[in-house]
């Protein structure tokens, strides 16, 4: 069986940063999926589940009520090994494209205050599982860590 492409990426030089994993075409129209990664893999301690499901809230929240971008988000959501997350968008982009949107989500997370979308028992399946306050911190470190003078070398995976 072959490796699926993220397992071929060398984690072990990978830093945060956001980077294009693949472009699919679905009936001749591009979908691009980014690697939002947050953390070093296997160096920094990953997310836990809390914030994740958090930022998963908030960021998908944000996503699919972008004044550009809303008609474009496919999907968002936490990687399984918990060091970032997946966001694909409907065209063909590249990582620098998207840098001013991830700016604007993750400054939106982490300045968020108030009731988390759809965190109730009728709306989510682990509504209790939430952490507003690490979600919050973890996306000012993000934006200020990586995103507000991001480099080239944060933008494409390691050779």
């Amino acid at each position: 069986m072959n490796k699926i492409t993220s397992f071929t990426i060398d984690h072990i030089r990978l830093v945060p940063g956001i980077y294009v994993s693949r472009k699919d075409t679905v009936s001749g129209a591009v979908i691009t999926t980014f690697d939002i990664r947050m953390t070093s893999p296997n160096d920094e301690p990953v997310m836990n589940t809390a914030e994740v499901h958090t930022i998963e809230h908030l960021g998908a929240t944000f996503l699919r009520n972008h004044e550009i971008y809303k008609d474009r988000v496919i999907y968002f959501g936490p990687m399984g090994c918990r060091t970032g997350f997946y966001l694909l968008l409907a065209g063909d982009y590249d990582s620098s494209d998207i840098v001013p949107l991830m700016k604007e989500m993750f400054s939106f997370i982490a300045v968020y205050e108030g009731d988390i979308p759809g965190a109730s028992a009728r709306d989510c399946g682990n509504y209790l599982d939430m952490n507003l306050s690490m979600a919050k911190y973890l996306a000012e470190k993000f934006l200020t860590d990586v995103l507000t003078d991001i480099q080239d070398f944060q933008l494409y995976y390691p050779e």
